[in-house]
């Protein structure tokens, strides 16, 4: 069982705003509303602040940087949207795809990271989860990271 094709941006000559439009359209679809569970319960996504009609969560995916407003778009995170609500499908059963769970700032986040190389995090929240981030893990220095962190929380 294999991801969804990637969702590339040279499909789109090239055109950020068509691809932008592809990408949104492929967000509120398949995973804002997208009617996504895990663990039985309801995923869902940050709304506000929408920045250009475009949800926050939205941004979150597939942009990158440090200073939220200092983001910029990462065609890797783009090419890989529609994988988010296949990782997170798939996660519990999925022999290639890593759960574990992690503290940052006193909050509780479930992460499902695809072979190594696709992080999605979701955060516990009273009823529900909510879609924290999506990102691909391609530094060397951030990969051995979650290693130990997913090797140390299975008492590996």
């Amino acid at each position: 069982m294999n991801p969804p094709d990637l969702l590339s941006f040279n499909d789109f000559g090239g055109d950020w705003t068509a691809y932008e439009t592809e990408l949104n359209r492929v967000f509120m679809t398949e995973i804002a509303r997208g009617g996504l569970t895990f663990r039985g319960e309801n995923v869902s996504c940050r709304r506000y602040d929408e920045v250009a009609g475009r949800w926050a969560s939205f941004w979150h995916l597939v942009q990158e940087g440090k200073v939220e407003e200092d983001r910029l778009p990462d065609l890797r995170r783009c090419e890989r949207l529609c994988w988010v609500p296949w990782v997170i499908r798939n996660g519990v059963q999925h022999a290639e795809i890593d759960e574990w769970q992690n503290t940052r700032k006193s909050e509780t986040n479930t992460l499902l990271w695809y072979r190594e190389e696709y992080l999605v995090i979701l955060g516990r929240r009273n009823g529900y989860w909510l879609l924290r981030s999506a990102y691909c893990t391609e530094k060397s220095g951030r990969i051995s990271q979650l290693r130990r962190e997913r090797d140390a929380y299975n008492g590996i």
